[in-house]
C-alpha cells in the first residue's frame, strides 16, 4: 500500500487555523449585572455588531455590590452622569466614516424601573447617541 503524501499538511493546518482567527470574536466585557430579558413580538436582529455599544442595567450579580440598579459601561459599573464620557469615547473609537451608525443598545433586567431607563436616554441624548436598541428575547 503506497504512503500518503503528508507535505501539504501544515499548509492545510495554518489556513484552518489562520480562518478560525480571523472569524472569531472575542468577548470584550464581563457582565456584571443580572439580565433576565423582556420578551417581545418584533425583534429584529441587529447587523454590524462592531458598531454596536452595549449599556447593561440591572441588579448586580454580587450581593455584596448591593440590591438596587446598576448600570455597566464596560467592565465597570456607572451612574448616569458618566454616559457622556462613555459615548465619546466609544465614538472615538470608531472611524470617522462609521462613528453616525454607531447604536447604543441597552440591556436592562425585566425588573428595572422605567424610569431609571427614562434617565439613562435622556443621557444618552445630550450625548448626541440617538440610535437606540432594545435587547429582548422572542416570545414563544
Amino acid at each position: 500500500m503506497p504512503e500518503m503524501n503528508t507535505a501539504t499538511l501544515p499548509d492545510m493546518v495554518f489556513a484552518v487555523l489562520f480562518f478560525f482567527m480571523v472569524t472569531t470574536t472575542m468577548r470584550t466585557e464581563t457582565v456584571m449585572v443580572r439580565l433576565n430579558l423582556p420578551t417581545a413580538s418584533e425583534v429584529v436582529k441587529l447587523e454590524r455588531k462592531s458598531l454596536i455599544t452595549y449599556i447593561n442595567i440591572g441588579p448586580p450579580m454580587d450581593y455584596r455590590l448591593g440590591t438596587g440598579t446598576q448600570m455597566q459601561l464596560n467592565d465597570r459599573f456607572a451612574d448616569i452622569a458618566d454616559i457622556q464620557d462613555y459615548i465619546t469615547q466609544e465614538r472615538a473609537s470608531l472611524s470617522e466614516a462609521d462613528q453616525p451608525f454607531m447604536t447604543v443598545s441597552i440591556k436592562a433586567d425585566e425588573e428595572t424601573r422605567m424610569s431609571y431607563i427614562s434617565d439613562v436616554k435622556q443621557a444618552l441624548r445630550q450625548a448626541y447617541a440617538l440610535r437606540i436598541s432594545y435587547s429582548a428575547r422572542r416570545s414563544q
